[in-house]
């Protein structure tokens, strides 16, 4: 899609529904800029995500080969090897473009930047190709808001 109209106005809030959408149909999940550090919010992220019956993928350069909760962690998304449905984004906005390129070449559905990361040409690249684009909003949050039970139905 490289019309106009397939491109969303970010500078708005994203519905209810869209995002409700987009948490209840991806289940494998690669986090890109993933810490080991229990300190730090991605892992927590990672941690919550994981628990709620996610298939979490950590990457990071830095830490590939290693396990971050038990899981692999990956140098790249390109290294994975296996289909990714969302490439959540624990990395400056500046970086989200590159993000962006590498989350269209493997195939993946949705590109969400957390809070804080925002590039609207990396969403552009995205749209442009298909992917639903959420940028600045954590999907741990999102998952808790009244609009939308957890998954598993566990109790809120």
């Amino acid at each position: 899609m490289t019309t106009e109209s397939a491109f969303m106005n970010h500078d708005e809030p994203y519905t209810s529904e869209y995002l409700a959408g987009i948490l209840k149909s991806v289940k494998t999940i690669a986090m890109v800029g993933a810490s080991p550090d229990p300190t730090k919010f991605s892992y927590g992220v990672l941690r919550v995500l994981h628990e709620t019956g996610y298939d979490m993928i950590p990457v990071n350069p830095k830490e590939a080969g290693n396990e971050i909760r038990g899981l692999k962690v990956y140098e790249s998304l390109q290294a994975i090897g296996r289909p990714v449905n969302m490439v959540e984004v624990f990395r400056s906005s500046d970086a989200l473009l590159g993000v962006a390129r590498d989350a269209v070449e493997i195939g993946a559905k949705v590109l969400w930047g957390q809070i804080g990361v925002r590039n609207d040409e990396a969403a552009r690249l995205a749209e442009s190709h298909g992917l639903q684009v959420v940028m600045n909003r954590c999907p741990k949050i999102e998952l808790f808001r009244p609009f939308w039970k957890p998954r598993l139905n566990q109790e809120i």
